[in-house]
């Protein structure tokens, strides 16, 4: 009885996993695009002087995040690039283009964020638990790249060799 029961649920995870495969095209291509975006809800508010949660003006917090809290310098000219970054490199990547180098510049820029703001780790506490998990999922977008339903890809099937 136990044998034949392992045996059933043996056929029912193999068949659901056959399944789940069909989909994961699909899967990746919405992992990636909702990171795209979730990145972009941090870059239009510096984009355009707008409050962004508890921050009046997230450009000003992350310019002075960057000069004082890291202490580095061009500080305003830092915060603008990352401001560009979260904004055009968002949509690059909700888009696919040029996919791996635009998600390995998001990886450094959450490693960034982990140094400014470590080593508290709870984010309640302005920790870095969701920038680590934001810089691993940037890894490994950069180890797969845009995957099928990705600008990078039609590129490639269309780019003479």
């Amino acid at each position: 009885m136990t044998y034949s029961l392992i045996r059933q649920l043996r056929h029912l995870y193999h068949g659901l996993a056959c399944q789940a495969a069909r989909f994961e095209p699909a899967l990746y291509a919405v992992l990636r695009i909702s990171f795209g975006i979730v990145l972009f809800t941090h870059g239009l508010p510096k984009a355009l002087g707008d409050a962004h949660g508890s921050m009046a003006d997230p450009m000003m917090a992350s310019t002075r995040l960057i000069g004082e809290g890291m202490g580095l310098p061009f500080a305003p000219q830092l915060a603008l690039l990352v401001m560009l970054l979260e904004t055009i490199g968002a949509v690059m990547l909700v888009l696919g283009v040029m996919t791996r180098g635009i998600a390995l510049i998001f990886a450094v820029e959450m490693v960034g964020i982990c140094v400014a703001l470590g080593p508290t780790w709870p984010w309640i506490d302005r920790g870095i638990e969701y920038p680590v998990l934001m810089g691993f999922l940037a890894l490994y977008i950069v180890t797969r790249g845009g995957g099928i339903y990705a600008v990078d890809s039609k590129v490639a099937q269309i780019a003479p060799r």
